[in-house]
């Protein structure tokens, strides 16, 4: 009786001392793991430390300053004087202010459901296996990279002014042409037509989201005799839908952004009549031309607040037509 309580005590003691041993190796590796860990994320600090400085002093540190100084009556010359809210409160009689508002969001609203349909309705074209697509895909990509350029803008200016290509190509049919970029009735759509013509970016986006759409979608709505209409309205639309909505926020952006065009194409101060003053250009003058750069900071920041509360609103309206398939 007394050899078995032995042997069981002898076991009980192995077991624990089996159970203590894992225990210190568990620990020992877990340590280990903290440690190796703690060195992994050394060097990942080392690797984005210049991103990290960058952000400090390019970004948060400017945006800083702008955000104190909207509030301050600043003209570069002299050091800030704080006034409250005034640059705010001046916002609401500002006429020009107004009118750069309008114009701008004609240009927003109009410009980018336009390129987004002409990129979409080119990427539907290439998705179908045009022998040098590759070539295709680069040629209509340069407008993107070109059409914010100010070389681009002065060629737009000569196409579009009294003597330029399109008057040239109208006098062909007997249509006596005007200087588009002249009359406040037309300038506007000038711009327009250029933001239009930089559909390369969202194109090229378009073209990627149709690669990932399945074929087998589309053979069996063959077999079911739906037509390409029926076809691309109940199958490649709603499966391209998160595509569409991409592409909206970056152009939207984009757009609210616009200066260089209305810059040069305006002589920079939004000509004729203000037809042509964006809300960019207005600040720039505001700013630099004025050296009001106190309010200019203002209407910077209310420019974030517009193009996050579209943003936003981009956001909460897509759960009612964005589809994502999972």
């Amino acid at each position: 009786m007394t050899r078995s309580t032995d042997e069981g005590e002898d076991v009980s003691a192995l077991s624990e001392l089996r159970t203590i041993s894992r225990h210190k190796g568990s620990a020992q590796e877990k340590a280990l793991f903290r440690k190796e860990r703690r060195r992994d994320n050394k060097a990942a600090y080392i690797f984005l430390a210049p991103w990290f400085v960058g952000v400090a002093l390019i970004t948060a540190g400017p945006m800083i300053a702008s955000l104190y100084l909207s509030f301050t009556k600043y003209n570069l010359l002299q050091a800030p004087e704080w006034i409250g809210a005034g640059n705010f409160e001046r916002m609401l009689t500002d006429q020009r202010l107004h009118q750069s508002l309008w114009v701008t969001f004609q240009y927003v609203i109009i410009s980018v459901p336009l390129q987004l349909a002409m990129a979409l309705a080119l990427a539907i074209v290439l998705d179908r296996g045009l022998r040098g697509l590759s070539f295709y895909r680069s040629v209509y990509y340069l407008p993107s990279l070109l059409g914010t350029s100010v070389a681009i803008a002065v060629l737009w200016k000569q196409i579009f002014g009294g003597d330029g290509l399109v008057n040239l190509f109208l006098e062909r049919f007997g249509i006596q042409g005007q200087s588009w970029i002249a009359n406040p009735d037309t300038a506007l759509g000038t711009l327009i037509i250029l933001n239009v013509w930089t559909f390369g970016a969202p194109m090229v986006i378009f073209l990627a989201g149709l690669r990932q759409i399945p074929t087998m979608y589309y053979e069996a709505a063959s077999v079911d005799g739906a037509s390409r209409w029926r076809q691309f309205r109940s199958i490649t639309m709603p499966l391209l839908t998160p595509i569409v909505f991409f592409n909206l926020v970056l152009q939207l952006i984009h757009a609210f952004q616009s200066f260089t065009q209305a810059f040069i194409i305006s002589g920079g101060n939004g000509a004729p009549a203000d037809s042509t003053l964006f809300y960019t250009l207005y600040l720039y003058n505001r700013g630099f031309a004025n050296f009001d750069m106190g309010y200019a900071s203002a209407m910077a920041w209310v420019l974030l607040v517009i193009i996050g509360a579209f943003t936003a609103i981009n956001f909460w309206a897509s759960k009612y037509w964005v589809f994502y398939d999972d």
